[in-house]
């Protein structure tokens, strides 16, 4: 397992890399698709989290062909698991560039670009203003 393909994702305060790789001839043994040392049930125990996640590889048509190592730091839950997607379909694209067509039919290659909005002097969030009062 010494050649990969990687790619850069982020999402919110998230980024994620990861890094596939592709299983020689006679290995049998299920998918290996560990996010920062865990297996990814474990890391991401939400459910439909995992179905986010193989998004890419199930519309690429490589589940199960690839092991899959992440590395992902910052941010919250949907914040990773957005951001660990956007990495696996980027390394896929590096992979095969013919493959870039389907996943961005599939939406996995746009970086969702929404992040929070500062917070603005006088107000109590971004947009929140204090209770008015007449007197």
């Amino acid at each position: 397992m010494s050649q990969y393909y990687e790619g850069i994702g982020r999402r919110k305060e998230a980024s994620a890399r990861v890094r596939i790789y592709f299983r020689e001839a006679g290995q049998t043994e299920a998918l290996a698709f560990t996010v920062n040392d865990k297996p990814v049930e474990e890391y991401f125990p939400r459910f439909g989290d995992y179905q986010t996640l193989i998004g890419p590889l199930e519309t690429s048509g490589l589940m199960g062909k690839v092991d899959v190592t992440v590395l992902v730091q910052g941010g919250g839950i949907t914040g990773q698991t957005s951001a660990v997607r956007l990495g696996l379909a980027r390394a896929l694209v590096k992979y095969d560039e013919n493959l870039r067509t389907p996943l961005r039919g599939g939406e996995h290659l746009t970086r969702d670009a929404r992040v929070k909005e500062r917070k603005k002097p006088g107000l109590k969030r971004a947009r929140k203003a204090p209770t008015y009062t007449k007197r």
